[in-house]
């Protein structure tokens, strides 16, 4: 791959998984609001990792009034990343070891449809701020993952980049940053099409290097 620049990595399913913390959350959230009669189960919250909050919001709770559902989701929000920020979440295999090799070569980025302070979880817990340059989310610029993608290569003067993610939104979101896509297999996402695939994150030096 040539004249790459800079590396842009989605983070839930690609870079750590939260799955653990977000069913306990919402748990937690449930005991506190009677108009939740259901339990949030992890492959539902597997299934909606990486989707817009409105998304989300239908996914979870569709079943109540939607401007209270929009309250009880940005709680479960707020206090998953409260939880996160004290505990983090499982960060995949080797992760450090392939940051610190593609960082001596590449700037690296994050861009994730989360809320603000959720990727500063992730930076702060894992210890791996020194590796990226920049990250942006939607919760921050309300912006969609393209349009962030194209926000951090604009910000930070990058022209080629390739995105690394392991759902359909992440390859529509290459796509409309025009840049090569990287499907993470061992995430959530089941992607037909795509530039790239991996099936573990070592497999990006491989990637990379043809």
């Amino acid at each position: 791959m040539n004249n790459i620049e800079g590396i842009i990595f989605d983070l839930d399913g690609t870079l750590w998984s939260t799955i653990e913390s977000c069913v306990k959350v919402l748990k937690e959230v449930k005991s506190r609001h009677i108009e939740i009669t259901k339990d949030i189960s992890s492959e539902e919250v597997e299934k909606s990792m990486g989707k817009p909050f409105d998304e989300i919001v239908s996914n979870y709770y569709g079943y109540i009034v939607k401007e209270k559902a929009v309250i009880i989701a940005k709680e479960a929000f707020e206090e998953n990343v409260k939880n996160l920020m004290l505990n983090g979440g499982n960060l995949y295999s080797h992760l450090e070891k392939v940051l610190s090799e593609l960082s001596k070569k590449y700037k690296l980025f994050i861009v994730s449809n989360c809320i603000d302070g959720y990727i500063e979880s992730f930076l702060e817990t894992s210890k791996l701020s020194k590796y990226f340059f920049d990250y942006e989310c939607n919760g921050r610029t309300k912006l969609s993952k393209g349009d962030n993608i194209n926000l951090i290569m604009k910000r930070n003067d990058i022209e080629k980049a390739i995105y690394v993610g392991d759902t359909v939104s992440d390859k529509e979101a290459a796509e409309y940053a025009k840049i090569p896509f990287v499907y993470a297999s061992y995430g959530f996402g089941d992607v037909d099409s795509y530039d790239y695939k991996i099936e573990e994150l070592d497999n990006l030096l491989t990637v990379l290097s043809e």
